[in-house]
């Protein structure tokens, strides 16, 4: 394909040769991976700058190269077009989508965004699109997959992958014969563009809590970035309003192209001045909790019907009415929405029971902020007869703003948990001791019994020690993932593998 034809829709200069010329076979954004005839993107990303690698990419054969600030041309070979760009993560996104046909147009694509609640929400609206005989793709934090069969595009990214992937991936979903894609979009993604050349038919935000602050630096900046979702929506915008920034999104996008679709929980007995002509679209009444699953009736515009949710808490009644609200807008029945949401068993690694037995439970949560950690712990107390056990990890970035989230971390943990083992979570580069040491002077603060075990397993294996007849154990912060990275080192980690081993050995 002509480099013109991949980049007509952006502003250029060539600053040497001329786009009509070269035919680009490929398309890469890291130079060892450039092709012959291929178009080389460089990107200017946090530790690495592509610009920098530019003649590395000649060497290995590139037609064309895209930059988006001046570069020394005297070393390249004169037949390479070098074409500067505004911006060449717009740019990286634009030209894979012409590169691979926009395969999102021939997708119905769906697009979740919130702190929390992403990938379960996923799932649900996974299950409900395939009990109404869709074929449905999976993009997410869990991985990417048609059906249950993992999808074999590359990846970088634990969640939103890179731009040239993700197109990628819609345009193998298309040839497979998907009907429906439901992706999680994180905000690294809408702010780094990788979404950009992206159609979504349906938008859904969940909630907003801190979190990315490293990269946002402001709460201000992290829903400005979650909103960046719903300018790209053609159909419907699905916002929960009992959330603060929910409401801000839905003021916002009330006179957008796409339909707003409001959801949120009504209480059985509403509070003085309860509006009803305020009501959301899609609601949640005569919630009943149990240690295994939740129950309430969901209310939609063309009716009502009683929902199971094969987990326990009120973030599930959140979650999968989100999905009620997405699959109404689908033209889905009732019937087979309940049907699909009751049809979820488990969600790897969220309130995943990982042991049981007439002594203790042993639960696996991925909640790494205090907003989902709180969430988790509130949940599971109603039904533990004796101690809830925490033990939990927290990665967050150096410097202020990850100062903030151990100390945010540690006071939840103190404030609702009886006991808590403060392990490492992922410490990369980062001093694990260091850590460990603030967020135990956080639990100790609030008035929160602890224990600081650096290596993780050992800190499991001591909670599972410590623990007595009914008592429950929360693990937090991993979660689905079956890795830990220790410096630069990523090593075999699968918490649900572990407790089992442990078990066993107790036996």
């Amino acid at each position: 394909m002509l480099l013109r034809a991949l980049i007509e829709e952006l502003d250029y200069v060539a600053l040497q040769g001329e786009p009509d010329v070269a035919n680009v076979t490929s398309i890469a954004f890291d130079s060892r991976e450039v092709a012959e005839s291929g178009l080389f993107v460089a990107i200017t990303g946090f530790t690495v700058d592509g610009h920098h690698y530019i003649s590395k990419a000649a060497e290995n054969g590139a037609a064309a190269i895209l930059v988006e600030r001046e570069v020394e041309l005297s070393g390249l070979p004169s037949s390479i077009v070098v074409v500067k760009v505004t911006d060449t993560r717009q740019a990286l996104a634009l030209a894979s989508a012409r590169f691979y046909d926009n395969p999102s147009e021939k997708l119905s694509l769906i697009g979740i965004t919130g702190t929390n609640g992403k990938t379960s929400t996923t799932y649900f609206v996974k299950s409900i699109l395939e009990e109404a005989r869709a074929t449905v793709g999976v993009i997410g934090t869990i991985g990417a997959m048609i059906g249950y069969t993992p999808l074999a595009t590359k990846s970088t990214t634990p969640t939103t992958p890179e731009s040239l992937h993700l197109q990628h991936m819609f345009s193998d979903m298309a040839h497979a014969g998907v009907d429906t894609c439901v992706m999680e979009v994180s905000s690294h993604a809408l702010s780094l563009q990788r979404a950009a050349a992206s159609r979504f038919r349906i938008g859904v935000f969940t909630n907003l809590t801190p979190d990315h602050l490293e990269l946002h630096r402001t709460m201000e900046e992290y829903y400005e970035a979650k909103a960046m979702l719903f300018d790209l929506t053609s159909d419907y915008n699905v916002v929960n309003i009992d959330d603060e920034y929910g409401r801000r999104l839905s003021d916002k996008v009330r006179h957008h192209k796409a339909q707003l679709l409001t959801y949120g929980v009504v209480p059985d007995i509403p509070s003085a001045g309860f509006d009803e002509t305020a009501l959301p679209d899609v609601y949640a009444t005569n919630i009943q909790y149990e240690a295994d699953h939740t129950t309430y009736v969901a209310h939609t515009p063309v009716g009502r019907v009683d929902i199971r949710v094969n987990l326990p808490g009120l973030i599930y009644v959140y979650n999968s009415l989100a999905a009620v609200a997405a699959a109404y807008c689908q033209g889905i029945g009732l019937g087979q929405i309940a049907a699909g949401i009751r049809a979820v068993q488990r969600i790897k690694g969220r309130l995943e029971v990982a042991y049981q037995d007439d002594d203790i439970k042993v639960v696996i949560d991925f909640a790494h902020t205090e907003d989902s950690l709180e969430k988790a712990l509130t949940t599971l107390r109603p039904f533990t007869d004796g101690r809830l056990i925490l033990v939990f990890g927290v990665y967050a970035a150096p410097g202020k703003d990850g100062s903030g989230k151990r100390e945010a971390m540690g006071k939840v943990a103190a404030q609702y948990a009886d006991f808590c083992v403060v392990t490492s979570d992922n410490p990369k580069n980062q001093d694990p001791d260091a850590i460990i040491a603030e967020v135990s002077e956080a639990v100790a603060s609030a008035g929160g019994e602890y224990r600081g075990i650096v290596d993780r397993r050992e800190a499991i294996e001591y909670a599972i020690a410590m623990s007595r007849k009914g008592d429950v154990i929360l693990i937090a912060g991993k979660g689905h993932e079956t890795t830990q990275v220790i410096g630069k080192t990523e090593i075999p980690f699968n918490e649900a593998e572990i407790v089992g081993e442990i078990m066993s050995s107790r036996a």
